[in-house]
């Protein structure tokens, strides 16, 4: 299929999950009705993001991949749909706790979970805490729509995880994230910076990149954190095609010509001018070779 369409979402999270998965499904079936065949949700939509604070009662909002009631609700919703779900989830593999995808096809089949590599922590973003490193590795997956590869928020500053899907065969980039302003700096304005990032992922790869990131204010024990939105869908040069606002719950699309987009990654050299060979420092922490 050349043309896809692609959805982004961006809604605010309130302490009753109910709620929560309810807006979700709504912005999942209104982003169907405008003709979305991959949706993408934010990061850790069904609960407020809880990693602002230290608390292991959190942890009790974890469960199986296999016997998550979120995924299976979501599952029923591709099915019926026809579409795309990549769905962000808590998930807990006996003693170990993720922050993962299951990663849904239109057919409503579970292609599989991507747990998130680069897990954070800093002030307002205490993710250590509560998540170990994913050891599932980069994926893509072939969906019905296109060959996606689906990455979790901090990961998305990492050149290294865009370019390993990328290499794999990815057409297109999705990034569910949690991102705002920075408890103790309030100074930073990060979400310029952000969105640069991913849109030279998409430069750099030649392919297009969809980000989802959550909206309003959350209070939390040890600070609030006010996210700031900004979802956005890149072409495949980086440039944006649609963004939302700061502060609106919102919707945004972009139908993408994804076989034209492959045409021209491949004219334009980036793959075929690699030199694997010369990469060896990145396989080391402080840029030495053994």
């Amino acid at each position: 299929m050349s043309k896809v369409t692609f959805a982004a979402t961006q809604m605010a999270c309130v302490e009753n999950s109910d709620i929560n998965v309810a807006l979700a499904e709504q912005q999942v079936r209104a982003a169907a009705a405008r003709g979305a065949q991959v949706i993408l949700l934010q990061e850790l939509f069904e609960t407020p993001y809880f990693c602002k604070d230290l608390d292991n009662s959190y942890l009790e909002l974890a469960h199986e991949g296999s016997a998550n009631k979120l995924v299976r609700k979501f599952q029923k919703i591709a099915r019926e749909l026809s579409v795309v779900l990549p769905i962000s989830f808590f998930e807990r593999a006996n003693n170990a706790f993720f922050n993962s995808i299951a990663v849904i096809d239109a057919d409503g089949e579970l292609l599989g979970i991507y747990r998130k590599s680069h897990i954070p922590d800093s002030p307002g973003y205490q993710e250590k805490f509560y998540f170990s490193p994913g050891d599932t590795g980069f994926h893509v997956w072939q969906t019905r729509f296109a060959k996606i590869g689906v990455a979790i928020c901090w990961d998305q500053w990492f050149p290294e995880a865009a370019r390993c899907m990328a290499l794999q065969g990815a057409e297109v980039l999705l990034y569910p994230t949690a991102i705002g302003s920075e408890p103790g700096y309030p100074d930073i304005n990060s979400s310029g910076h952000w969105q640069r990032a991913m849109q030279g992922h998409a430069a750099s790869n030649c392919m297009p990149v969809i980000a989802s990131n959550r909206i309003g204010l959350e209070t939390g024990a040890s600070c609030d954190v006010t996210f700031y939105g900004s979802s956005f869908i890149t072409d495949h040069t980086g440039a944006i095609v649609v963004e939302s606002d700061r502060d609106t719950q919102d919707i945004i699309t972009a139908e993408l010509d994804l076989d034209r987009m492959r045409i021209e990654r491949a004219t334009w050299g980036l793959f075929r001018d690699r030199r694997p060979d010369l990469y060896g420092d990145i396989l080391s922490l402080d840029g030495g070779r053994s």
